[in-house]
């Protein structure tokens, strides 16, 4: 892909075209992009984000995201949204206003969240503003 067929932040159906990405893809985005597991281990983590959060793949992948990883994540705004989509078996797909507070200044940003019922990879994706 060029940078001008990467896709957006705010482009729709973003999950299909992330999860059809390679790392290297994943990479060259201008957002950042974390990849979960169901169990909410860290899968995926591309190199915006780990320049951005200052924290380096070996890191932050095979660890949980909500309990290790963000723990500033793991409340109603995030997690829990991840948690009731999958309960319901309804698909996500959020913009959260959010303040990053881990590790860091606060830092705002959004995030979007993006999960769908038989894709087992989901998404948090962090655009700082």
């Amino acid at each position: 892909m060029n940078d001008a067929s990467l896709p957006g932040f705010d482009q729709p159906d973003l999950l299909a075209s992330l999860e059809a990405m390679t790392d290297t893809e994943l990479d060259a985005l201008g957002f950042g992009v974390i990849g979960l597991r169901p169990d909410t281990v860290v899968c995926r983590y591309n190199a915006y984000e780990s320049r951005a959060a200052g924290l380096s793949p070996a890191r932050v992948l095979g660890l949980p995201l909500f309990s290790v990883v963000a723990q500033c994540m793991n409340n109603f705004l995030v997690a829990q949204r991840f948690d009731d989509a999958a309960e319901v078996g309804q698909p996500l797909d959020a913009i959260v206003d959010f303040v990053l507070t881990l590790r860091m200044r606060p830092t705002p940003v959004k995030l979007r969240l993006l999960a769908t019922p038989g894709v087992e990879r989901r998404y948090v994706l962090i655009q700082r503003l």
